[in-house]
């Protein structure tokens, strides 16, 4: 079970490192979504960190829980269209359905 765990933390690790490199703040600039998006990316960016010191440090029980909070910032905000993300693949839950519609 220890090497399932580590591989999924890893797994998990990456995923939220690619993801916060493919989103992007959509609202304008200066507007409270604007403010809005960048908490959540800053909230994404440190449950980044915090996981890695976590898996470095071996506990990787909340590794995993840091990089699934993370990315669970991102995807859920990506939903609701503070970011704009790539709609295929497997970085977000969002697609042509589920996405914020397009002005």
């Amino acid at each position: 079970m220890g090497a399932d765990l580590e591989e999924k933390t890893n797994r998990y690790g990456e995923l939220l490192a690619e993801a916060l490199e493919a989103a992007t703040v959509a609202p304008p600039e200066g507007t409270p979504m604007e403010a809005a998006a960048a908490d959540c990316y800053e909230m994404a960016a440190s449950y980044l960190e915090d996981g890695t010191h976590f898996r470095d440090q071996g506990d990787l029980v909340n590794a995993l829980a840091s990089f699934s909070y993370g990315h669970a910032w991102l995807d859920a905000g990506a939903r609701i269209g503070l970011f704009d993300v790539p709609r295929e693949g497997h970085l977000f839950t969002v697609d042509e359905q589920t996405g914020p519609e397009d002005p």
